[in-house]
Order: C-alpha cells, then structure tokens, then sequence
C-alpha cells in the first residue's frame, strides 16, 4: 500500500525490515495484545490500525496523515520527541497510544481528532496539554501520568464524556475546579502528585468507583468525599499529611479497599463502621492509639493492616470480624488482647511481634484456621497451652520474649510439622 511505503522506508533504513520486506499484516486478536514490534490490520483495502510498538524510533513521518481511516495508532515505548502535525488529519483515530516516549509536547493538531476515545501519553516529558484537547469531546480516557505536567487547564473541565482520568507522578500542586464537572468519571488518579488541598466540589463526581489521592501533601480530605457514595474499588490516601479522616466516609457502604497508611491519623471516627463492604482496610504508619468500637461492623474484612502504630488496646468488637484472615499488629503498645479475638475461626495469619504483651487469652486456640503466629519481641512469661491445640499452625515464633520454661506441647507441634523459634 503505498501509504506506508515511507513507514516501510523508515523501518528498512532503521534494520527492522529487510530489503522487500512489506509491513506484517496482522489479525485484530494480535493487535489487541499489544506485542511488541510492527505491524497492520487491514480491512476493505484500507489501514485500520498501525501498530510500531517497542522499535526505538526516534520520529514517525508526516505522511501518516494520509492513513485516513486509521482507527488505532499504537507508538508505544519509543524515542519520540514529538508527533508530526499530520496526525490531526485522522479524523476517524479512536485510540492513540504513545506511552513510553520521550514527548515533550503533544501537537496543536491533536484537537482535530474528533473520534479519539482514548489516549495514552504515559511516561513522557510532557509539561502541559495542547489548547485544542477540549475539542476531543468523545475521549473517554486520558492516560497521562509519569509526566511532568505542574498545571491543568480550566478547558480540561469540558471532556466531560470521561470515564477515567489518570494524571499520577506529575507535579501538580492543585487542579481547575471545573475538574469536578467531569461528572461521568469513574477512575481518577492523582495519585504521586503534590496536591496540598481539594476543594469540596470533588464530591460532585457520584459516578467515581477508584480513587487515588495516595503520596500527596494533603493535610485534610473534604467532608464531601463521604459523597462519592459509587466507590467501590479503591480509596487511596496514603502518604500524606492527614492527622484525622472526615466522619462522612462512613457513608461508603460500597467500598472494598481502603489505603489511609503513612500519615499521622491518631483516631479514627466512630463512623469507620458504615463502610460495610470493605474486604481489606491498610492503616499502618500512622499514630493511631485506639480504635472505634464500630470496627466490628466490618464482617466482610478479609485484611486489616495496622503494625507501626500506637495501640494501647484493642476494641472487644474485633472479635466480630469473623472473615478476617489477616491480621497486623505488629509494632504497637499492646499489653493485652481481647478474649473475643478467640472468635476469628477464618484467621490465618496473626503478626503480634514488638508489642508490649505479658500474657495471652487462653481464647487464643479458638484461632482453628491460624497458620502463622509471630510473637517476637513481647514480654510473655508463660503461653496459654491451648496453642498447643491449633491444628493448622505451620509456624510459632516466640524470640526475644521472658519465658521462664518451654511447655512441653512445644515439642508435639514441632513433631507435626509446626516450625517453632524459640
């Protein structure tokens, strides 16, 4: 096809095709997994999608605009610096792909590509959107992270056909309130930025079902996060600078996985026990000293994480979380365990080392799922011998605690197959 004679042109003068060597025609399921190398799919004698993935090219030629029912353009993990003007003429492009790159910039034409649904720039040196972006009015997704992009235009308000939105490890410190009226998102990443502050209008995006707000400079969420009542993959907000979270996340009865690790919360709100759908809850790194009551409501919690904390105690509620399978405790101040804890039948795996701990509640063998207890680094004196009686346990780690004498069960678990530290 002549339309790609300065494609095949460019690959020859390159060593990637040999002398008569034509482009490879390739089958929509090839071109959908996204393999690495060139390639065409063809339909009614007419390109349809152009694949020049992973090849080391440092620049494509103008005539690609002439590919005028291309559809998909995949330029993946490159050396472009640029993308030639010509690109704008693609009136009927629906994806783009050109993360990987070297792009410093994206052309002024890129607003002409009135099809375009998806976009994928990922991994480049850009520092700002071209002024026509918000004329792609049917872009559903725009990937732009690992970038260097410090502003948003006000424009970027207007795609407000987007469905997912992902801008994380850039060098935003802020973002256009018209950001919340892209009403129709459901994934947006802002993750790895440095975001100080969110304005309350965030709560405005109902169809939001992942959030990453993780690894910014936020000192406080607004209330109205306890709005985006649709969440219901993940809530990211780690490593920031939050001391509390608003009581209103409570109102995330939808949500499964919730990360608030490495800040500096020192309470949790009552409230916490509304988010009845959460499958795994990460809070470790933070100063918490005590937990709420309503962390029992939580039946459906699979993982809690919460070692390097300040815990003086544990809720007697927690002997409610009856699917827990893992449990984190490691480096707090605990001094005793609730009797109730005896109830979580599905633990597999209780991590208690570094705490403060001089006895254990014989409660302990009703842990009949239990593989794995660590114990390191407590101060028991004496084990509850109903340990002994775990049928599952795999593993026993009792370093650097008091113990006055080994019971003589110890021997019986190892003779089983429990591997046993003393």
């Amino acid at each position: 096809m002549p339309t790609l004679d300065d494609f095949e042109a460019l690959l020859r003068h390159t060593g990637l095709l040999a002398d008569g060597q034509s482009l490879p025609v390739v089958t929509r399921d090839r071109f959908d997994s996204e393999a690495e190398g060139a390639g065409v799919l063809v339909g009614n004698d007419t390109v349809l999608a152009l694949s020049l993935r992973s090849l080391g090219l440092m620049s494509l030629p103008e005539s690609l605009g002439e590919l005028i029912h291309l559809q998909r353009l995949d330029v993946t993990e490159n050396q472009l610096t640029s993308l030639p003007e010509s690109v704008g003429r693609l009136r009927h492009l629906k994806r783009l792909g050109a993360d990987d790159n070297q792009l410093v910039a994206l052309p002024e034409s890129l607003g002409e590509l009135s099809a375009l649904e998806q976009l994928f720039v990922d991994g480049n040196r850009l520092t700002a959107f071209p002024t026509g972006l918000e004329r792609l009015i049917r872009l559903q997704r725009l990937d732009a992270r690992r970038n260097q992009l410090a502003t948003l235009p006000e424009s970027l308000g207007r795609l407000t056909g987007l469905e997912d939105l992902r801008l994380g490890r850039n060098l935003l410190t802020s973002v256009p309130e018209s950001l919340w009226n892209l009403t129709n998102l459901q994934t947006l990443d802002l993750g790895e930025n440095h975001l100080e502050s969110l304005s309350d209008g965030i709560g405005h995006l109902s169809k939001l079902r992942m959030l990453d707000l993780g690894h910014n400079a936020l000192t406080a969420v607004p209330e109205s996060l306890g709005d985006l009542t649709g969440l219901s993959g993940y809530l990211y907000l780690s490593d920031n600078r939050l001391t509390s979270l608003p009581a209103s996340l409570g109102k995330l009865r939808a949500l499964r996985y919730f990360n608030a690790t490495d800040n500096q919360l020192r309470t949790l709100p009552d409230t916490l026990g509304g988010m009845e759908s959460l499958i795994e809850l990460r809070l470790y790194d933070n100063q918490l000293t005590e937990l709420p009551p309503s962390l029992g409501n939580l039946a459906n919690l699979l993982e809690l994480h919460l070692k390097n904390n300040a815990l003086v105690s544990l809720p007697e509620s927690m002997g409610r979380l009856r699917s827990l399978r893992k449990l984190s405790l490691e480096n707090n101040r605990l001094t005793a365990l609730p009797e109730s804890l005896g109830g979580l039948t599905r633990l597999v795996e209780l991590d208690l080392r570094n705490n403060r701990l001089g006895a254990l509640p014989e409660s302990i063998g009703g842990l009949t799922g239990l593989v794995s207890l660590d114990l390191r680094g407590n101060r028991l004196r004496a084990l509850p011998a109903s340990i002994g009686d775990l049928p599952n346990l795999e593993k026993l780690d009792l370093r650097w605690n008091k113990l006055s004498s080994l019971p003589g069960w110890l021997e019986r678990l190892e003779r089983r197959g429990c591997t046993v530290f003393t």
